[in-house]
């Protein structure tokens, strides 16, 4: 007897339109026909509700960005820089895109640890934020200012001697390609200031995906402690300090949502406790798949529906090609399943114990692995939820010749 393996929980909100999933007011089937197969389905409202929720939980004080990288669908970032008091970039590529989704240059950060010359250069001259990796960044950026006849506009990312515990990628605690080791950050601030470049402030990134409020609270408390000894042994205060972010979502079973309330509660009584020499610094947080995942569904159509050895397989036309992250492998060590439902009957009970594969001639890809679903055939839409962070810009599109999926922004 196949054992029956738990998915992930769906995010809260989604419902049936005549028995099937409605994204935007739309049922999953009447997008596909119209649009095709496999499609990406973003929701605005969703991210609408989401950016409300956050700001009505997090301080006055402190500007909430969005990381690009969990999604740049140019329609989504539109509406992104729209919601988001900054948006965070990590290439040149990412700055031509907020640039031309209507970001402002100041509301703008570059970070990255293998920043071209000809990124420093077009950074540079559009005046974002760079977020400088090491002293030779800095010494490059201040060399290509000067040759520009511009100053640039500098902070420094610090590769903090903590962590954030329980999160699914550290960015800190140890050596790290990502920001300068502490002991590096005062000599580097003065020798901007002594260039005569704007020295912005501090952005410090510990770790990110973690679902525990405590462990972003503590996080958070040591960042705000590192960023005034920082200034107090510089003795100038920083303009802005970026603390990372850190929010996760819930993907696999037994995954809880973050208490955001318990984080905001706790950052508004550590902005009340700051040493003086950061009295006027402004804060941010800069979160993508906190902004962007739940508001995203991946619908893949049923090809093929077979049986090999007593195990049940739903053939689908899309995969790991489009969902890296779902298939488990995108930084998993142990594969478990997202939340998947049959889009098509999305309002029936399970019947059945099925192993949902993509078209792609590799055992890896697996959308979701011998788990309970009402009996699906050919034809039948499969939804995975989750979806609008790091899923198809972060996915081998062209794997095998497959190609992408079809985006689209939804209501």
């Amino acid at each position: 007897m196949i054992k029956t393996k738990a998915t992930g929980p769906i995010p809260s909100g989604f419902h049936a339109l005549d028995g099937e999933l409605a994204l935007g007011g739309q049922r999953a089937g009447a997008l596909v026909a119209e649009h095709g197969s496999p499609l990406f389905v973003y929701s605005r409202s969703r991210l609408d509700d989401r950016m409300m929720q956050l700001r009505a939980a997090m301080p006055d004080r402190l500007d909430l960005h969005y990381a690009m990288k969990a999604n740049p669908f140019p329609p989504l970032l539109r509406h992104m820089v729209g919601l988001a008091d900054g948006i965070d970039i990590a290439s040149g590529g990412e700055l031509q895109m907020a640039l031309a989704a209507g970001a402002a240059p100041d509301h703008v950060s570059f970070a990255g640890p293998g920043k071209r010359d000809e990124e420093l250069q077009q950074a540079i001259q559009a005046g974002v934020t760079i977020n400088i990796e090491s002293p030779g960044e800095c010494d490059r950026a201040l060399k290509i200012g000067a040759a520009l006849e511009k100053q640039p506009r500098l902070a420094i990312r610090v590769n903090p001697d903590f962590d954030l515990k329980g999160s699914g990628m550290k960015m800190g605690g140890g050596a790290k390609p990502f920001g300068m080791d502490i002991e590096l950050v005062a000599p580097v601030v003065k020798q901007i200031l002594e260039a005569g470049a704007e020295w912005r402030g501090f952005h410090i990134f510990a770790g990110s995906q973690a679902l525990s409020a405590d462990a972003i609270i503590e996080t958070q408390a040591q960042t705000l402690d590192l960023a005034g000894r920082l200034a107090i042994e510089i003795g100038e205060a920083p303009a802005h300090v970026n603390l990372g972010g850190g929010f996760g979502i819930p993907y696999f079973p037994g995954d809880e949502p973050l208490d955001i309330g318990k984080v905001g509660n706790a950052l508004s009584d550590q902005l009340t406790r700051l040493p003086s020499i950061l009295s006027s610094t402004q804060f941010a947080i800069e979160l993508g798949r906190y902004l962007v995942g739940e508001a995203g569904v991946y619908l893949t159509r049923i090809i093929d529906r077979k049986q090999s050895q007593g195990q049940t397989f739903l053939v689908t036309d899309g995969g790991l090609h489009h969902q890296l992250a779902a298939s488990g492998n995108f930084g998993t060590v142990v594969r478990r399943n997202y939340p998947a439902a049959i889009a098509s009957k999305f309002s029936e009970e399970p019947t059945e114990t099925v192993s949902i594969v993509g078209c792609l001639c590799t055992p890896l890809d697996r959308l979701s692995d011998n788990a309970a679903m009402p009996e699906a055939t050919v034809g039948d839409i499969v939804a995975v939820f989750c979806a609008g962070a790091y899923g198809a810009s972060a996915s081998p599109a062209n794997f095998l010749g497959q190609g992408p999926a079809t985006e689209l922004l939804v209501d």
